[in-house]
């Protein structure tokens, strides 16, 4: 069994080691595209899923990546859309309660959430409403890392 789980890797931009032997990764969509740039934007999960329902047991993982779409005002074609993929608009805040309640139901106990949000269009404070207490975080202009530890249990 791998030891972590990213549970939205779109076309996995932030990893440096993109073929770790630990890592599986799922996104709800794969894609091969050029972006208005020229750029190929490929999104290539190991598992196509919802991060809303996770096909894995309870307590299946050490470190767990949740860096959900981020933004729910786009047109559903635009390149936006294709690279970051894009919240429902009517139902974005429980949809990030669910995927938080499955990162941490999936959570080893004593395991690590890592979680990325950029405030573009949703502050920070709106999903703090939704998630469990961050242990600490970092913030670069609009882009935040948040550190979640799951206790031992």
């Amino acid at each position: 069994m791998k030891k972590i789980l990213d549970m939205c890797c779109g076309s996995k931009m932030f990893y440096f080691d993109k073929q770790n032997k630990d890592l599986i990764t799922i996104d709800n969509r794969e894609l091969l595209t050029n972006l208005c740039d020229g750029r190929v934007l490929e999104i290539k999960p190991d598992i196509i899923a919802d991060f809303r329902k996770l096909p894995f047991k309870n307590k299946s993982f050490y470190l767990v990546v949740f860096d959900p779409p981020h933004l729910i005002q786009i047109g559903a074609k635009s390149w936006l859309a294709q690279k970051y993929g894009m919240l429902n608009k009517n139902t974005w805040q429980e949809d990030l309660k669910k995927g938080f309640n499955e990162a941490m139901r999936v959570l080893k106990p004593n395991g690590t959430l890592i979680f990325k949000w950029n405030e573009e269009q949703i502050k920070l404070s709106e999903i703090l409403k939704l998630s469990p207490m961050p242990l600490f975080g970092h913030k670069k202009l609009k882009t935040h890392f948040l550190v979640f530890f799951k206790g031992g249990k």
